[in-house]
């Protein structure tokens, strides 16, 4: 038996095109497999963890719970700045992590997030800061972690979801571990239809707002992508815009059937219906909106601070809008 390690970008997957949540779908099915081992971020809100539920895949958490962890290293950057040495360190610290950030903010493939120079970069990083932090809270217990995480491995096959600056360690504690072995893979329309979706949800100034829509309007979504969420996004885009009847229209049509959408998509549908609905001066109906945010089993943290948000104080547009 041996482990296929898929790199995990986290929230760092709606930023690449050629490898996001859709993708990880696409890599698993190219393999065969209908499980995967989670040995990634504990994040509620990771994209992965709605497209892997869509695409039925079984998923097996084996990440240990290291939240302290996170909570110690924190506390040390706030001591550390106190003493000259501990800035010096920091800045090494910090030089180290800028480096792998701006690895991972552009563009990734499946090509790349495995090449050795990638890998490299991560190691690089972890090497930085043990030498600036030292081991323990300034790695966030990284060395331990590891160690738990292949003991739980150890035996088992199939493939795993990891973060990506954890393959060198991990590949180094499992013998028979190896990184995906797909020389000719190609994102396919799964893909292609999350990378839309992805990108209508980070506006930017100078976006072609009505290009977007008609994109998003032109396709009926698949099981990752569901039509639900490129109507959610094209509603948003109304909304931000201020043609809120045309965001109500498509927000209303999204939340038909909200028992059948990803989990984390009735949540982000709802908040912002009650948005446009505030904004139309139906306060009442908005307050029930958000009040059906916060009654769901779960919803995005996004989706509860923007419904909390709603409820003491009603939404409005902005005034240049």
């Amino acid at each position: 038996m041996f482990l296929t390690l898929l790199p995990d970008l986290g929230d760092l997957l709606r930023l690449s095109p050629q490898y996001n949540a859709a993708t990880l779908v696409e890599v698993i099915r190219e393999m065969g497999a209908a499980q995967v081992w989670w040995a990634s971020g504990p994040d509620p809100d990771h994209p992965a963890r709605d497209s892997f539920s869509a695409a039925r895949l079984t998923v097996h958490n084996v990440a240990p719970d290291w939240a302290f962890a996170e909570a110690e290293y924190q506390q040390l950057l706030e001591f550390m700045p106190q003493y000259p040495q501990g800035k010096v360190r920091l800045r090494a610290a910090a030089e180290a992590e800028g480096e792998l950030a701006d690895l991972l903010t552009g563009p990734m493939t499946l090509g790349k997030v495995t090449a050795p120079e990638t890998l490299d970069v991560a190691r690089r990083y972890h090497a930085t800061l043990a030498e600036a932090l030292g081991e323990g809270p300034g790695t966030r217990h990284q060395a331990r972690r590891l160690d738990e995480l292949a003991e739980r491995l150890s035996g088992q096959g199939g493939i795993v979801l990891a973060a990506l600056d954890d393959l060198p360690e991990l590949l180094d504690r499992l013998p028979d571990a190896v990184l995906p072995q797909l020389p000719h893979f190609q994102p396919g329309e799964a893909s292609r239809l999350r990378a839309l979706a992805d990108r209508a949800g980070q506006l930017r100034e100078d976006d072609d707002l009505d290009a977007l829509i008609a994109a998003l309007g032109r396709e009926t979504g698949d099981a990752v992508t569901p039509l639900a969420e490129l109507d959610y996004h094209a509603g948003g885009i109304y909304l931000a815009t201020g043609d809120l009847a045309s965001a109500r229209s498509l927000l209303e049509k999204a939340a038909h059937g909200l028992s059948d959408l990803p989990r984390s998509l009735p949540g982000l549908v709802l908040a912002r219906l009650g948005q446009v609905r505030d904004a139309q001066g139906e306060r009442d109906l908005a307050r029930r909106s958000y009040q059906a945010v916060l009654a769901l089993n779960f919803a995005p943290e996004v989706a509860r601070e923007t419904a909390r948000a709603g409820m003491q104080t009603a939404f409005a547009l902005a005034a240049d809008e």
